[in-house]
């Protein structure tokens, strides 16, 4: 028996669903497809390729957890002794030889509940947005606080925390390798490719609905966890708030704001932008990109600003936020 099991998960991935599937089937593994409510041939795909097909019930939401959970199910059904399972968003090709790198580093670190490589936009060149993506995917070797929805993963401690929370329309992974790492597990980032992404990111309007959803999931998690030690996403929300609204509306309401104080608002925003400049340059990175992603950063706080809003209005009004997509096709 196989000790690795793969979920593949998917909603309307159109053309990158084969290449998803392809690179993980034919290989010793049991691989399920989970299926999202897609409305364009997916599952008939994933049949045809040979993958274990689950279909989720469109009388619950969806979410990416709730499909992650349930392919997970599905694979202990098949293997109750599976020990590992790598999972993969239907966006993303796996790079040949990941899976026995992945499967040494859970041998060579017992206490690792997670680990993951470096993923790869499939198209950067196709757009700045994909760009920055492709920034983003790049974080540092070693100790991790979190990985990403394409990761190799222990299946004990994913039973021990009782799975991925599925009311989360974002921000999933985070909050459950926090529940992890609190539990006394390590999340690791390791060297080698991993997996080629395709974010399809090609409009402002796309990469603004990203940034909403990431301030969302900031809210949510520091809502959930954020009175616990570790202040869980804490930091995060109230960065988003402070400098995506708090600090535009001084300026904007205080007409009164001239002289001194206008030019501290302004020396403060050139300071956060100089720090992420740095620290992009820190990395290897061109002049260009660590322009470009430091301007990024600063307009993406509005958005994350109001990302974090839109959860506590809800929440106040007793409302569950829906899925926020950035791509016509898929999770996002």
């Amino acid at each position: 028996m196989s000790p690795l099991g793969v979920v593949v998960i998917g909603r309307n991935e159109g053309e990158r669903l084969p290449l998803a599937l392809q690179s993980v089937l034919g290989k010793g593994y049991p691989v399920v497809y989970v299926d999202s409510g897609s409305a364009d041939g997916s599952v008939a795909v994933a049949h045809s390729l040979g993958a274990d097909v689950v279909e989720l019930d469109a009388a619950r939401p969806f979410t990416a957890a709730r499909a992650r959970n349930a392919g997970l199910a599905r694979l202990l059904e098949r293997s109750p002794g599976l020990e590992f399972v790598q999972f993969v968003d239907g966006d993303c090709e796996m790079v040949e030889g990941w899976f026995e790198v992945g499967l040494q580093a859970m041998a060579d670190r017992p206490d690792a509940a997670a680990v993951f490589g470096r993923v790869r936009e499939r198209h950067p060149e196709a757009s700045l947005y994909n760009r920055l993506c492709d920034l983003d995917w790049d974080r540092p070797l070693g100790a991790a606080s979190t990985c990403g929805g394409i990761s190799l993963m222990r299946v004990a401690p994913l039973l021990a925390v009782e799975y991925f929370n599925e009311s989360l329309i974002a921000g999933e992974e985070p909050e459950l390798c926090y529940r992890m790492r609190q539990s006394g597990w390590v999340i690791l980032r390791l060297l080698p490719d991993m997996a080629h992404h395709d974010a399809a990111m090609l409009r402002f309007s796309q990469w603004w609905k990203r940034e909403v959803r990431t301030g969302h999931a900031y809210a949510e998690g520091a809502a959930m966890h954020g009175h616990e030690v570790e202040r869980y996403a804490i930091r995060s929300t109230r960065s988003a708030l402070f400098w995506g609204l708090l600090l535009p509306l001084f300026v904007a309401v205080g007409a009164c704001i001239i002289g001194p104080g206008a030019f501290m608002v302004t020396i403060a925003y050139f300071v956060l932008w100089l720090r992420t400049y740095f620290w992009v340059r820190g990395q290897g990175h061109s002049v260009r990109l660590a322009a470009l992603s430091a301007t990024f950063v600063l307009l993406g706080k509005l958005p994350e600003g109001i990302g974090v809003v839109v959860y506590h209005l809800n929440h106040l009004r007793g409302r569950r936020t829906g899925l926020i997509e950035y791509k016509a096709l898929g999770y996002g």
